[in-house]
């Protein structure tokens, strides 16, 4: 495909992935009242739901009534093999491991701004949008991911782990905007969709109860639940169900000796199969003071060892005061203020103000309680 200064078009093709929602509808629109051509696609990542708790085919009529009122073309393509294969695999051998996987972030790298790309393009695409709340600027020294400004609908942790030569490509055209301005501006649109409630959850999961979800694809391995002094005080299903921090859900009544209040995970030693709890929701077990990274994704320049940046260990977390370091392809990350349950398989994503430096899956912590190494 030539590049985009090759083109000859007068009106640039932008092909929008289009979910059926308010967001990615109002991106559309949009782009189309700032001259682009404009196409829609919705992709469909999940077709295994037999008991109908995937909103897939509501969202699709969403998606088509959208794109006939603003006259636009709408594509249809199963990419659900891909999304199999690149995230919901992935996802179960996180959780068969003790992780805590974030199959979002995984399907931005793996689907959206992988075959939905080549999709597009083969489309004649000169761009692709989404309706992600986050900013692209075009730097001297290539795409620079930014914050939205609506801080409490930012995308930017889940687009952390894209790579930056597919963000030359891509326009945000709701990042400026807050999110009553969005439904606002499909109200005025008569888009049909500007009262519909924004998605919650995993797509493949719904409204369904996890635990029964994921016992469906891995085994359970019963252990010993232990409080933090060392007594078993019940049993667990499997250590994949429970995440550190975790209060509800863990089965344990009244116990002997105890408080009357909730208990947390702390900690899951895989060996032996056991879930440590304690009535400490502060536990050292659970205080993170630095963690190292898997392989980082840096979409900037990395920061200068004393350099002070900031982080997030989970999406809508207030941004957090840090040092990064690299360590070979990885990188450690030193916080100022002890950090609550990071968990392996999250991602930590490293900002310089307004910017987005890219981001990298938890692959060890060290704790409060914790005098080795991160683990």
């Amino acid at each position: 495909m030539s590049s985009i200064a090759a083109r000859s078009d007068a009106m640039p093709h932008v092909v929008v992935g289009m979910s059926g929602g308010v967001d990615s509808s109002v991106a559309a629109y949009l782009l189309k009242q700032q001259g682009y051509r404009v196409s829609g696609l919705f992709m469909v990542n999940w077709t295994e739901d037999e008991e109908g708790y995937c909103t897939a085919a509501e969202d699709f009529q969403d998606a088509r009534r959208v794109a006939e009122e603003l006259e636009i073309p709408l594509h249809r393509v199963d990419f659900s093999a891909e999304y199999r294969e690149r995230v919901f695999a992935h996802f179960l051998a996180d959780y068969a491991a003790g992780k805590t996987p974030n199959p979002d972030v995984l399907c931005n790298r793996e689907v959206k701004f992988q075959p939905f790309r080549e999709y597009a393009l083969r489309l004649g695409a000169d761009f692709i949008a989404t309706g992600h709340y986050a900013r692209i600027e075009q730097a001297a020294d290539g795409p620079q991911l930014w914050r939205a400004v609506d801080d409490n609908k930012d995308q930017t942790y889940f687009l952390a782990a894209v790579a930056r030569e597919h963000f030359r490509q891509t326009l945000f055209p709701i990042g400026h905007l807050r999110k009553p301005e969005v439904r606002a501006l499909a109200a005025q649109a008569g888009l049909p969709v500007h009262q519909k409630k924004d998605s919650t959850g995993i797509c493949f999961i719904g409204e369904r109860e996890f635990r029964e979800f994921l016992g469906r694809y891995l085994k359970s391995e019963p252990g010993p639940i232990v409080d933090d002094s060392g007594q078993e005080i019940g049993r667990h299903q499997g250590l994949s169900y429970y995440t550190l921090g975790q209060r509800k859900g863990l089965g344990i009544g009244g116990t002997r000796g105890a408080a009357d209040a909730p208990w947390y995970v702390v900690e899951k030693q895989a060996a032996s199969r056991t879930l440590i709890v304690s009535q400490n929701p502060q536990h050292p077990r659970l205080m993170c003071q630095s963690l190292e990274t898997d392989t980082f994704n840096w979409l900037a320049p990395p920061p200068g060892r004393d350099q002070a940046i900031s982080a997030r260990i989970r999406h809508r977390q207030a941004l957090q005061a840090c040092h990064a370091e690299g360590i070979g392809g990885r990188v450690r990350v030193r916080f100022e203020q002890p950090q609550r349950a990071a968990v392996a398989g999250q991602y930590c994503v490293l900002y310089d103000g307004e910017r987005c430096l890219g981001g990298g899956e938890i692959a060890g912590v060290h704790s409060l309680a914790d005098t080795s190494q991160p683990r």
